[in-house]
């Protein structure tokens, strides 16, 4: 069942499902910033940026690799759980733990189908390796997954409107969706306020059709 997430989101991102491909792309050229927060990272796309209002949005499939993170989990409104990864990244911080990448969010529930404060969702940081971290941090291993992504700009609420565009490429490959939906934010939102500085990597999981 698709995920229709036509409600403003904050920080957000998915766990996704592998579907057996074979990896068609599989970049992450990541580099710290000099002074900048240490979840902040430069990142090139290697696919052109979808910009707002996401006329058109070039979307391609590759093989995630599996990556260890920590998080908070949530039950209730999507547009609050981006909004749990600052003091995500404080407790991190606090055990000694180190970002291996920008943040992310899993969204497991279609809030179509879902009364609002059965939704599931978590915050996430990833880190190097596996952990046991203390609570409140839980731990575990985002798996590798076969992904359809996009890249986009623009205001990160208004990210899913891109959707539509990413549902025309599982058409085409007779794909459907297996899974929730991932987003990765590549610049923290309170560094840059001007949308076009944004960028989002959406990645939805995607298993042939029965």
């Amino acid at each position: 069942m698709r995920m229709h997430l036509l409600i403003p989101c904050g920080l957000l991102a998915v766990l996704a499902s592998a579907c057996g491909a074979t990896s068609q792309a599989s970049v992450d050229p990541m580099e710290p910033k000099s002074g900048m927060p240490d979840w902040e990272m430069t990142f090139v796309p290697d696919l052109p940026v979808g910009h707002p209002p996401y006329d058109r949005v070039d979307a391609s499939w590759k093989q995630r690799m599996g990556t260890p993170y920590i998080y908070f989990e949530h039950f209730g409104n999507y547009n609050e759980t981006g909004s749990l990864i600052p003091t995500l990244h404080r407790e991190l911080v606090s055990q000694g733990l180190k970002p291996a990448g920008p943040p992310f969010c899993l969204f497991y529930d279609d809030p179509a189908t879902t009364p609002t404060m059965e939704l599931r969702s978590r915050a996430c940081i990833p880190i190097g390796g596996a952990r046991s971290p203390k609570a409140p941090l839980h731990y575990e291993v985002l798996p590798e997954a076969t992904v359809v992504y996009a890249f986009v700009s623009g205001a990160y609420p208004d990210v899913p409107r891109a959707y539509p565009q990413i549902w025309n490429f599982l058409d085409r490959m007779n794909w459907t969706i297996d899974g929730p939906i991932r987003h990765t934010y590549m610049v923290p939102p309170g560094e840059n306020p001007e949308p076009d500085a944004l960028l989002c990597e959406i990645q939805v999981p995607a298993a042939q059709r029965p």
